[in-house]
């Protein structure tokens, strides 16, 4: 990936920085994608490093350097400094990125496995089906509103107290939904659960880009960004046999357990990887110690942060998310497009058990029905290499023309591959369905949906982080909002829609409300450059 793309990738949802050097508006920009999203970090490093970790005052912007002796203070890092996340060892980048996975796998993976016992909960606070519903849809209400009010966290305090808090939240807020009395006890903290780990997933992806450099980040990021997608496919898999072998409260107790886990891991193995909190750490233990008999040292973002307050960073970035949905029509496009793959993907959480329930399936046998979806994804993260040298023969063509780096077209071609692909499975699987089908095909139908979802969301996210690089952090939480909206919908909607036009017509619909998707990487690899042209907030 290119510096472009790390400056503007999104987990922290921060609003932007008015500085003038493009390492701050690394800095503000960097956030996650939520179940999302390819984050950014700071990844600051002068050219002429001084003693401690300080930088040439020809590197300081004039509004931050007060005078030359006072630059001459300012911490940076060192070529080899072991602060520095990018130099950490291999092993430990990938133990941070591992922890990482597994906790965005552990949020969404929550959101679904509550399908698998909506009986139970239908029967112990005597709802109807749909109320049960409720608890998988409120759930992704919260993950869908918390990037855009919680996201900005971290540009205050860093990854890992985000981290920490959150989803120490997470966890805590789980006991009264696994214990709940009455169904709006159960489904007020399921609100807020989704809500606490929505912090964790705005910010988490931040963390992977700050471990790598450009040339490095395609595979790691590619394999970040598939966890969330295939948490709530491994829900139901996991929730059937829990309540099929015991009571539904057990779904929420292993839930508690494995949040819990994920926390010890967590606090022992996430160490704080936001360049300018980092810096900002550094330049207090400076001081502290008085290196050079002086308590001068200081870190850019210590200034930054002086004119700064969370209220304007929430405010100023909710704005920004509802501006750009309203003003730049190839981002809503995007977001459309986005959103309905999200909402066909739950709504599938709905639609399985009606498809395989005429072959008689248990509530276990359902769940594991789940498995082709997740092997298609897993399909789409295994051709992430051929992907990723296809960009990389694009941005040499972009250098030897004397650009900077590959125009964000060059990030379509795999959802345009991924675009077919997810109408050849819906379309397939529509024509499956019958009772006289042996209940394999469909199952077998379901892999190239889940490959073109997955390869669908890398060309998404990947193509508006280059084009809206200037506000990516809000581009990406315009996309979040949106996404997390069809997610919530499809779900109440599904069974009545299955019932009155059958699982072929309800399926066939599906896939062509996803044929109106196959043109715009299509279009936008054609006519992007014009586009962005003409866009108030694209990269130029």
């Amino acid at each position: 990936m290119t510096d472009i793309e790390k400056q503007a990738a999104a987990a922290a949802a921060a609003p932007q920085d008015q500085s003038n050097t493009a390492a701050d508006r690394r800095a503000s920009d960097a956030r996650t994608l939520t179940v999302n999203t390819p984050p950014a970090s700071e990844k600051e490093a002068p050219s002429d490093t001084l003693k401690h970790g300080g930088v040439a005052p020809s590197s300081i912007p004039s509004a931050d350097a007060a005078d030359d002796e006072d630059s001459k203070y300012l911490v940076g890092f060192s070529e080899d400094d072991p602060l520095n996340p990018t130099n950490f060892s291999r092993l430990k980048k990938w133990g941070i990125l591992s922890v990482c996975c597994l906790a965005a796998f552990n949020v969404t993976c929550t959101s679904s496995m509550t399908t698998s016992a909506y009986e139970g909960i239908s029967n112990a606070f005597g709802v109807s089906h749909e109320v049960a519903i409720l608890s998988l849809s409120i759930f992704v209400a919260g993950l869908g509103l918390g990037p855009s009010l919680l996201g900005p966290l971290s540009e205050f305090f860093g990854r890992r107290i985000v981290y920490l808090v959150s989803f120490g939240a997470f966890v805590l807020l789980g006991f009264p939904v696994a214990w709940a009395n009455n169904i709006a006890v159960f489904l007020i903290f399921r609100f807020f659960t989704g809500l606490a780990g929505s912090a964790f997933l705005s910010v988490s992806g931040g963390t992977v880009s700050d471990l790598y450099e450009p040339h490095e980040l395609f595979l790691p990021m590619a394999i970040y960004t598939c966890s969330p997608f295939i948490g709530p496919v491994a829900g139901p898999l996991i929730a059937g046999f829990i309540n099929e072998n015991t009571t539904w409260r057990w779904t929420f107790w292993v839930i508690l357990i494995w949040s819990a886990v994920t926390w010890i891991l967590l606090l022992f193995f996430a160490p704080e990887t936001f360049a300018p909190i980092v810096l900002c750490k550094k330049a207090k233990m400076l001081r502290a110690e008085r290196k050079d008999g002086t308590d001068r040292w200081w870190a850019k973002h210590e200034r930054v942060l002086a004119g700064k307050s969370i209220t304007q960073a929430v405010a100023g970035n909710c704005t920004k998310v509802f501006k750009l949905l309203s003003l730049e029509p190839m981002l809503l496009a995007t977001c459309i497009w986005s959103a309905l793959l999200l909402g066909i993907l739950y709504l599938c959480f709905e639609a399985f058990p009606i498809i395989f329930g005429k072959h008689g399936f248990t509530l276990q046998q359902t769940g594991l029905t789940f498995l082709g979806l997740g092997i298609g994804m897993i399909l789409g993260i295994m051709t992430m290499p051929y992907w990723a040298k296809k960009y990389g023969e694009a941005r040499k063509a972009a250098l030897e023309r004397g650009e900077k780096a590959a125009p964000p077209e060059a990030r379509l071609p795999v959802g345009m591959v991924g675009s077919i692909l997810t109408v050849i499975g819906l379309f397939w699987l529509a024509f499956v369905t019958y009772e006289s089908v042996p209940w394999i095909v469909p199952i077998i139908a379901s892999i190239p949906l889940g490959t073109g979802i997955a390869l669908s969301y890398v060309a998404i996210f990947t193509h508006t982080v280059d084009a809206y690089r200037p506000v990516a952090a809000s581009a990406m939480g315009a996309n979040s909002v949106t996404r997390s909206c069809f997610a919530a919908a499809f779900p109440l909607f599904s069974e009545a829609m299955y019932h009155r036009l059958g699982t072929v017509g309800a399926t066939a619909l599906l896939g062509g409300l996803a044929t109106l998707m196959i043109p715009i990487p299509f279009l936008f690899y054609k006519y992007g450059p014009q586009l962005r042209a003409r866009g108030r907030f694209t990269a130029s």
